[in-house]
């Protein structure tokens, strides 16, 4: 198997754009045992994902992140107004967003795609698959996948 293009010793900063309090500790239980090194981010709303990403208020000192998972379906500002924003964004666009979400709408996906999602993916409703979906985005994307570093 081929092994990671990121630096093994590097923390991958995964933020996770997600209103569901049960899909949140999912995702934190699946993350726990990777094979990679990961710091998971939470913000329960679109509004606080944009602040989250542009630093501001409390999220002033946070990271950048390397791959943001996002939901469709958040209060307040939508998962595709995030999405849009994120890629319209020079500073944000590079960073790979993977749509994580209950819709199976052949809509959401055609429009995710449009506007630049890098991979859509529905949630399982079964507890066991949804834990093997997230390890499996943590394979993928924080393992084989080389991210670019920064804004450059």
């Amino acid at each position: 198997m081929i092994m990671s293009s990121q630096k093994m010793d590097k923390t991958i900063e995964i933020l996770l754009v997600e209103d569901s309090a049960g899909d949140i500790r999912l995702t934190r239980e699946a993350f726990k045992d990777g094979k990679v090194r990961n710091k998971l981010h939470v913000v329960r709303d679109g509004v606080e994902a944009m602040v989250f990403l542009h630093k501001e208020g409390k999220y002033s000192d946070v990271p950048r992140p390397d791959i943001i998972l996002l939901d469709l379906n958040l209060p307040k500002k939508n998962g595709r107004e995030v999405l849009t924003e994120i890629k319209k964004d020079p500073n944000l666009k590079r960073i790979p967003v993977v749509i994580l979400t209950m819709s199976n709408s052949d809509k959401d996906i055609l429009e995710t795609y449009n506007n630049y999602v890098n991979c859509y993916i529905t949630k399982p409703v079964d507890f066991t698959k949804f834990i093997t979906i997230v390890q499996t985005i943590e394979d993928f994307w924080l393992s084989i996948v080389k991210l670019p570093n920064g804004t450059e």
